[in-house]
């Protein structure tokens, strides 16, 4: 194998696929190459370009980055995490294949691979400043560069688990990836997920009260819930998390940090209000 291929990439030339001919992939001399000849770069921090000269969707620009990286590593969102956690390891206890879809800096695909030894991951995202960070976030946690809205270059069945958190969601994708008994767990804000901070910064996005409907009539074809679980608390922050909570989300693209720290009073908690579902294929 080329010395340019990373080794937690090596294990998933098995389930990638070209995603213009959907032949097999092999390396060649720090790439992927199909025997079609389609080839896609493999970035020196460790990420596989598979989006190349495809225009992707949006993603998290660098601030945004490090902006997530700085406040997930505070451990405010931990319940979140543990929570997630928790649900792949109820399902897949031994060895597996768990894809993390707009995995941003891979920081919850990490934390399931520590719990599962025999697992391996792959974090799938627009954003390369995000993917960058994905790509070390593990040993066996591989990244590539992929819009969530377009057919995966995965295999039919060959998935056991997909996690959408906080993300953009493709059901027919999903299922289709998905082994019979693989399962799908989708981690969403609900209406008090960080109310405070809404409250008090206008510029914040909204929650679609109508969200969670919009969900379940999306997924219902394809999925059924096989178990939710609501996590709730209350955590105190710094102000310079509450900067950090904002500059990671969408938010942060209406507003600058100049915009922030003109704030005079930002709140001191906030409420994290999430469902995370468990949903099986039909």
């Amino acid at each position: 194998m080329p010395a340019l291929l990373p080794p937690a990439l090596e294990p998933f030339l098995d389930v990638l696929r070209c995603p213009v001919c959907r032949a097999r992939l092999r390396p060649d001399r720090g790439s992927l190459r199909c025997p079609a000849g389609h080839t896609f770069d493999i970035a020196r921090q460790g990420y596989v370009s598979l989006l190349t000269g495809i225009r992707a969707t949006s993603g998290d620009d660098a601030a945004m980055v490090q902006a997530r990286n700085r406040f997930l590593s505070t451990g405010r969102y931990a319940p979140v995490h543990e929570t997630l956690t928790r649900m792949t390891a109820d399902v897949l206890s031994g060895q597996g294949t768990v894809v993390d879809v707009g995995c941003g800096t891979g920081h919850y695909l990490a934390g399931v691979l520590d719990q599962l030894p025999g697992t391996r991951g792959l974090g799938l995202d627009t954003s390369a400043s995000a993917l960058r960070s994905a790509a070390r976030a593990h040993p066996r946690a591989a990244a590539a560069s992929w819009d969530v809205f377009r057919p995966f270059p995965l295999v039919d069945q060959g998935v056991d688990i997909v996690l959408d958190v906080f993300a953009p969601r493709n059901p027919s994708e999903f299922h289709r990836v998905l082994r019979p008994t693989g399962r799908l767990i989708v981690v969403r804000p609900v209406e008090r997920h960080l109310a405070e901070l809404r409250g008090q910064v206008p510029a914040m996005v909204t929650i679609d009260p109508d969200k969670e409907q919009r969900l379940q009539q999306a997924l219902a074809p394809h999925f059924r819930a096989a178990g939710t679980q609501h996590v709730e608390y209350t955590t105190p922050l710094t102000r310079q998390e509450v900067i950090d909570l904002v500059g990671m989300t969408p938010s942060a693209r209406h507003l600058t940090h100049a915009d922030l720290s003109g704030y005079g009073r930002l709140p001191d908690q906030v409420t994290v209000s999430v469902l995370a579902t468990s949903y099986q294929p039909r």
